[in-house]
């Protein structure tokens, strides 16, 4: 979730994910998914930098996460790689909670 801030100064939590576009005219209005519209006094570059430092929050959770995991042994996912050989596309890891 990020925090803005409305026009009369209360601050409330939306998930940057639900957000479908950034309207500046003038000023910043967040429309939803679902339509709902949300009037914002941060400006259009405030907004994108408090997405683009929550999306770098959750993988860097993501990440801490799957070291943890591998750090004590546990299981994980992996992507099996294309069956061409000339691709390029690495395998990932995903974590999986140790085995019980």
């Amino acid at each position: 979730m990020i925090v803005v801030t409305r026009l009369d100064n209360r601050e409330f939590a939306i998930n940057p994910d639900l957000i479908e576009r950034i309207h500046a005219n003038p000023d910043t209005t967040l429309v939803m998914a679902d339509g709902a519209k949300y009037i914002v006094t941060e400006s259009l570059a405030e907004v994108i930098e408090l997405i683009a430092r929550y999306r770098a929050y959750v993988i860097s959770l993501a990440r801490h996460a799957t070291a943890a995991v591998a750090q004590h042994g546990g299981r994980t996912l992996t992507i099996v790689p294309p069956s061409d050989p000339g691709s390029e596309r690495p395998g990932n890891t995903v974590p999986l909670p140790p085995a019980r």
